[in-house]
């Protein structure tokens, strides 16, 4: 059996700060061959997921908020914004969501809105770590010159 504490999920954020990238993931299942892949990721604000998709090995993607507020965006094939759904754990809002699922071949990212951010990812497995995800072609690398000022622009439409 596995338990994930809030020391689990404190431990997880105090990582996330401490990378430079603002973020950081924890696997759950045990291999990549695993049929149902699910993993922890701790995203802080400024953190800067490239707009990527799944279509080299298409699979849904389901994103629940343990803590946090988070927004998920979605695109359009010239990266157009289509959808930002604000979601998180904070239930004071009645309209705000606790996760969502992404359709294969959707191009989207999720940006953290509040400190200490704790997603839970899942996908059917298996997992090739060769072919993680498309990144979008319009959107800017990650840690490029034009990543901060993109990422601003994605959270003023939220």
């Amino acid at each position: 059996m596995k338990v994930f504490s809030a020391d689990y999920l404190d431990g997880l954020t105090v990582q996330a700060q401490a990378n430079p990238r603002k973020r950081q993931h924890r696997n759950v299942h045990e291999t990549y061959e695993d049929p149902c892949q699910r993993l922890f990721n701790a995203i802080e604000p400024g953190s800067y997921i490239r707009p990527h998709r799944h279509s080299i090995d298409p699979r849904d993607e389901l994103l629940i908020a343990v803590r946090g507020l988070m927004a998920l965006m979605t695109f359009d094939e010239q990266g157009k914004v289509t959808g930002a759904a604000r979601f998180g754990s904070d239930k004071s809002s009645e309209d705000l969501a606790v996760g969502a699922e992404v359709p294969a071949n959707t191009w989207h990212t999720v940006i953290a809105l509040k400190p200490g951010c704790v997603l839970l990812e899942v996908k059917a497995g298996p997992f090739d770590p060769s072919h993680p995800k498309d990144l979008a072609p319009w959107a800017p690398d990650e840690g490029g010159p034009d990543a901060k000022q993109y990422l601003e622009q994605l959270v003023s439409l939220i």
